[in-house]
């Protein structure tokens, strides 16, 4: 069961998304209280004069007095309505912009999490929930504005219905029953009875609208990716086709409706409790106005002060209704900015370093000393049953060039990920200059590395931007390591060359790469950043061997002055290596240089290698073979 909602909590929670607002929206709750005032004014200025005016046409039917109370009425509600439509205008601008801005909150704290917690199911979940809580169902920050515009109509209503209403009790019948000062609780408590019926009501629906609203956080999260990324993403679009995965889907999203339907059940039987509470409501104005009509028919005054009456207490009791509504939406949409707030602020582990990385290489006479090493690092990806890496020690010296071979899952790439800081081992240390890579800020450290991961990505900006991985680029410096990337053909032929927008998720004219272009532009973008440690993750895998060869001599000779560190299966790429690192099952079980190897024909290098070497060999088939 939920913790409860206490008033502390919602002032906390509630405060906190007003500075929110403030800061990203400024001036628009205010804004908004202000036009919800006029607004709530506007119907007991008219009810206030249009009284006065009855009165008058009931008894000495001044024509003086009826101009100026309907001119009156005219020029107030005109007023009122410009000032209501320029705060409007102003309003529905800052609002247009108000989800804008939180899309890029959001959208600022995704990029900025720790990539473990991109991979992990539960902050998925949280991901999807806080998303809905700021764009759905009407919760979330968006709700504060209209819940401040809420709050103030419902406060304005009681106030002015109680200052219009308050001669109705003293006015004098001269029948003892109907001049009691009992009727003042007994027309406010029906009042605030049929408020009180509203409000169980209405927090009756919210919780089990709440707890529908948790069960589709999985639902939409799943339909989301069976129903659009399954069949539009080009990674997945190809495979869904081929081996028409439609089918299956189809089967997936029908279940998932069906659960759906079924927990929805609750909510199209919810409508009979509001139906029995505007019951009540209806009753009770009904003996209100009964109470009204009885002090005006025994004169206790005249009929314009009727109309008065009987409208104030209408708009009392939907002032009170409101206001019950914005105590129960108030209690849920703090519960949805909870959610939203845990997901902001779900700690970000690899920033707490603050040591700076001495500027060894980007600076004047750099002599690009980084040296790394791995102290007994060990490592299981969350939810794994077997570790990826086991009690590893090893160490990159400055201006090395060392490869990582072995078997798929032998704990390459994830070696990799953990120098890079995308995780961080479960024990052991890794040390750049003797001290620990976490003691680092953590966006210095990363601007040690340019990487070509073997899943790398490309985007939907133009060439030059994904080559620079920056809207501002140096055009020079991008065409020139487009070239040395063997990219240099392809780039001639490009009408807009840098600025050629790739793909065509936003554009008509969007250039699709081969898998090999990608590949070179990834290499590119790696050459472009300069960076003192190169890493090389599978990067000729698309490429064909003379390419391949080709773009290993361009990368020997760009890494004259530094780190590089390849992971390749084409074993023939270690022979520009200075130390070859051979991982099997996540341990470290050989390292030296590719002829020391190749002597240890018991070694798994050895295996690796000879196995490999065949498939290029020209050997003439003998007849028969």
């Amino acid at each position: 069961m939920k913790e409860r909602m206490t008033l502390r909590r919602r002032i906390t929670v509630t405060r906190r998304g007003y500075g929110i607002l403030r800061r990203y929206c400024p001036g628009l709750a205010s804004g908004k209280a202000a036009e919800a005032f006029l607004q709530a004014v506007q119907p007991f200025l008219t009810l206030y004069l249009s009284a006065r005016i009855v009165t008058e046409l009931s008894g000495p039917r001044d024509l003086r007095r009826l101009l100026l109370l309907a001119g009156s009425a005219v020029l107030l509600n005109l007023l009122i309505a410009l000032l209501t439509a320029r705060i409007s205008r102003v309003c529905s601008h800052r609002e247009s912009l108000m989800f804008s801005w939180f899309g890029k909150v959001f959208a600022d704290k995704q990029m900025s999490m720790d990539y473990a917690d991109l991979e992990s199911a539960s902050v998925q979940t949280m991901r999807q929930r806080a998303e809905e809580n700021l764009y759905m169902f009407g919760n979330g920050l968006g709700q504060l504005v209209w819940g401040i515009q809420g709050l103030v109509k419902s406060s304005v209503a009681i106030a002015a219905s109680a200052a219009l209403t308050a001669t109705l009790f003293t006015a004098k019948t001269g029948h003892p029953f109907f001049d009691s000062f009992l009727w003042i609780p007994v027309v406010l408590g029906l009042i605030f009875l049929g408020g009180f019926h509203q409000f169980r009501a209405a927090a009756r629906e919210n919780r089990i609208f709440e707890t529908w609203s948790e069960h589709t956080v999985w639902f939409n999260r799943s339909f989301q990716f069976y129903g659009q990324e399954l069949p539009f993403s080009q990674e997945r679009a190809k495979d869904a086709r081929i081996y028409d995965q439609a089918r299956a889907a189809d089967r997936v999203m029908e279940e998932m409706i069906a659960h759906n339907r079924e927990d929805a059940d609750p909510i199209h039987r919810m409508a009979l409790p509001p139906a029995l509470a505007r019951l009540g409501i209806g009753v009770g104005n009904a003996l209100c106005y009964l109470f009204v009509a009885a002090k005006a028919l025994y004169g206790a005054f005249p009929v314009g002060q009727l109309l008065q009456y009987a409208g104030a207490l209408l708009l009392l009791g939907e002032g009170v209704q409101n206001m019950m509504f914005v105590v129960v939406d108030n209690g849920i949409y703090c519960r949805h900015l909870e959610g939203l707030y845990e997901f902001l602020d779900l700690p970000n582990r690899k920033y707490q370093g603050t040591l700076p990385v001495e500027k060894r290489f980007f600076c004047e006479n750099g002599d690009n000393d980084y040296e790394f090493e791995f102290r007994n690092v060990s490592f299981t990806y969350p939810g794994a049953a077997e570790p990826a890496l086991r009690n590893v020690s090893l160490r990159f010296h400055v201006g090395c060039r060392a490869a990582l071979v072995g078997e798929n899952g032998s704990g390459k790439s994830t070696l990799i990920k953990l120098l890079c800081r995308l995780y961080d081992p479960d024990e052991g240390e890794i040390l750049l200059n003797s001290i620990d890579i976490r003691k680092y800020d953590y966006a210095e450290y990363l601007s040690l590395f340019s990487v070509v991961f073997q899943d790398f990505r490309l985007f939907s900006f133009s060439l030059g931007q994904n080559v620079a991985a920056s809207d501002q680029v140096e055009e020079a410096r991008a065409e020139e390591s487009l070239r040395r990337a063997g990219f240099g053909e392809r780039l001639d032929t490009l009408p807009l060359g840098l600025d050629t927008p790739l793909y065509r998720e936003f554009e008509a004219d969007g250039v699709e790469l081969s898998g090999g272009e990608a590949q070179k532009t990834a290499l590119a973008r790696a050459l472009y950043r300069n960076a003192p440690v190169m890493i090389l993750d599978e990067p000729t895998a698309a490429l064909d061997p003379v390419a391949e060869t080709a773009v290993y001599e361009a990368f020997d000779r760009l890494c004259a002055d530094k780190t590089a560190i390849y992971i390749s299966h084409r074993l023939s790429s270690c022979k520009f290596c200075d130390e070859i690192l051979v991982l099997e099952k996540g341990r470290l079980i050989q390292r030296g240089t590719h002829a020391e190897l190749l002597r240890d024909e018991a070694g798994k290098y050895h295996a690796l290698f000879t196995a490999q070497a065949k498939y290029y060999q020209n050997t003439e088939r003998k007849p028969g073979t």
